[in-house]
């Protein structure tokens, strides 16, 4: 089931709420917590609340809990962006 929620987050098009990840996957709220959980934890998750901007918004960096879009909007989880890395030479 924890691959389920990766693979349905690898799919979507950007965030998703966590209201329409649980109807998605028919997985209660409480229990997919503890799967986003664990992702986030692995670095391979992120989660926060999104606005206006959906939680999207790469020009907030730690200033996001003061953005004015970003104010009271569902919670939103996405796929951290992997980079390759390359050993220095």
């Amino acid at each position: 089931m924890l691959h389920q929620v990766l693979e349905a987050l690898e799919t979507a098009t950007g965030p998703v709420s966590l209201d329409e990840l649980s109807r998605q996957l028919k997985i209660e709220p409480g229990a997919l917590e503890g799967m986003i959980a664990f992702w986030v934890r692995k670095g391979r998750l992120r989660s926060g609340v999104g606005g206006a901007c959906g939680g999207a918004c790469a020009h907030c960096g730690p200033q996001a809990g003061t953005c004015v879009f970003n104010a009271g909007g569902p919670r939103t989880i996405a796929l951290v962006e992997r980079t390759r890395s390359y050993p220095d030479r």
